[in-house]
């Protein structure tokens, strides 16, 4: 075994409540943004296919729990939704909710699958958006108050939490890019809810660590390295202001309880920073979390800028960089991102060296591919050997930095079975499970799965 790994390592993969349930509007659960955006404008998701049409997770998770422990999961990582669990955003809890996520909770330990639980991805409830989202205190309030509820109901049993799943994402898609709703295009107010979402997360953690329960609490972060075109200082100085925006903007302040002073010094010489109570420093100062997910798809790429913005352009992180597309890069064609497996190995180290060796494990990694029938074999399964090789190139990597004493202690797949992927809904299939939506959700392991059984069979290939 030449890529064996340590002992009682994670292996397994993430999804999430939204992206699978579906369900979306039975048994007492209220509209998030994603269902209010679809109804408004459906032309802004792939083949018009909306939140309401996920996989089936809600009605069939006893079957897929069985295929996930068929193929070799000792984890699973999933969320439970905000708007399924208090419908309002605040107020009466319904149990509806609570006996499916006992269920689920339940059935996963049975078949000896950890239950890993994230409370937000990206599914702010409606109600709650309405109330200005994270830019809100009474909204940041009220999270903390959900979040402490899943604690409290399902605690016993759940040991590993995670209060938001790649949080940067809604800030940029949602108030920067016109990527997600509520469309926003406003620098000030992504500032804003960057630090709500912070101090909520800090809440969280508060209140976590206060039931004093037989767990840890953490958060997922998607971590793309920023690598410089050249070693020239320009470029180096622009490969850190990226840093510094899309990775320690959120990073620093869950593991150090501080916000990277030179992103601070840029945001108050630009009239961005945020509005905040001295207190809300002090809460994120003393509510550092126990262990880091690390989400990792692809690398960042800048250089110096080349032409200086339009004065009168609305401010943009990329106001004081260009990203650069290195020449000759491998690609994934179908989602359009590079692949870069020692970025993996990259980002272990820079944990190891400048964040204290923090715990972390890989919470997602995965590749996206359009059309994946046409790789279907004569046993009727899809013969996804492209997957296994991405898999393969990047835990080699993996394998290197806990070698080099990276404190890793897991390795999850994005994702378990083909899910609705946000606005891309089910244009890019990244699962260990086929899942045909034209014949009632089938579920079909692809060649990727039952190598995963392999390979956690042995620890390590």
């Amino acid at each position: 075994m030449k890529y064996q790994f340590p002992e009682k390592f994670w292996w397994g993969s993430a999804a999430s409540g939204p992206q699978t349930e579906g369900a979306a509007d039975v048994d007492g659960r209220k509209p998030s943004i994603w269902d209010h955006w679809y109804n408004i404008e459906p032309g802004r998701f792939f083949n018009g296919v909306g939140p309401d049409n996920t996989s089936n997770f809600y009605y069939q998770y006893k079957e897929d729990i069985a295929l996930m422990k068929a193929t070799g999961h000792n984890s699973f990582r999933t969320s439970i939704q905000w708007s399924r669990l208090i419908p309002d955003g605040i107020g009466d809890v319904n149990p509806k909710a609570v006996e499916f996520y006992n269920n689920v909770i339940d059935e996963m330990l049975a078949a000896g699958v950890e239950p890993f639980m994230n409370l937000y991805h990206f599914d702010m409830p409606l109600s709650m958006q309405e109330k200005g989202g994270f830019e809100s205190r009474e909204v940041i309030d009220a999270y903390a108050v959900f979040a402490e509820t899943c604690f409290k109901l399902f605690g016993d049993r759940v040991k590993h939490w995670f209060t938001f799943n790649e949080p940067i994402v809604p800030v940029e898609a949602g108030y920067l890019y016109d990527m997600h709703f509520p469309n926003v295009v406003d620098f000030k107010r992504a500032v804003q809810v960057a630090f709500g979402t912070t101090l909520a997360h800090a809440k969280a953690v508060r209140a976590y660590h206060a039931l004093e329960l037989d767990g840890k609490i953490g958060i997922i972060l998607n971590l793309t390295p920023s690598y410089p075109r050249s070693q020239n200082p320009a470029d180096l100085r622009a490969a850190h202001l990226a840093d510094l925006f899309f990775n320690r903007s959120f990073l620093d302040p869950v593991t150090k309880g501080e916000f990277p002073s030179d992103l601070v010094d840029i945001l108050r010489e630009r009239g961005f920073l945020p509005d905040y109570e001295p207190e809300d420093l002090v809460t994120i100062k003393e509510n550092i979390i126990d262990i880091l997910g690390v989400n990792y798809y692809q690398p960042r790429r800048v250089k110096a800028k080349e032409y200086m913005p339009h004065p009168d352009a609305p401010f943009m992180p990329e106001h004081l960089f260009d990203n650069y597309e290195m020449p000759y890069r491998k690609m994934n064609p179908y989602r359009g991102w590079e692949i870069y497996e020692q970025a993996i190995y990259d980002i272990a180290i820079n944990l190891r060296d400048n964040y204290n060796n923090i715990p972390f494990f890989i919470s997602e990694n995965g590749m996206g591919v359009e059309g994946e029938d046409r790789y279907r074999n004569s046993e009727g399964f899809i013969e996804d050997t492209y997957r296994i090789d991405f898999i393969k190139s990047h835990l080699k990597w993996l394998h290197k930095a806990i070698e080099e004493g990276a404190n890793c202690s897991g390795y999850h797949l994005w994702t378990f079975m083909d899910c609705w992927s946000w606005a891309n809904a089910y244009k890019n299939r990244y699962g260990f499970v086929e899942v045909n939506l034209d014949d009632n959700y089938k579920r079909t392991v692809k060649a990727s799965g039952k190598w995963f059984k392999e390979l956690t069979d042995q620890n390590g290939f």
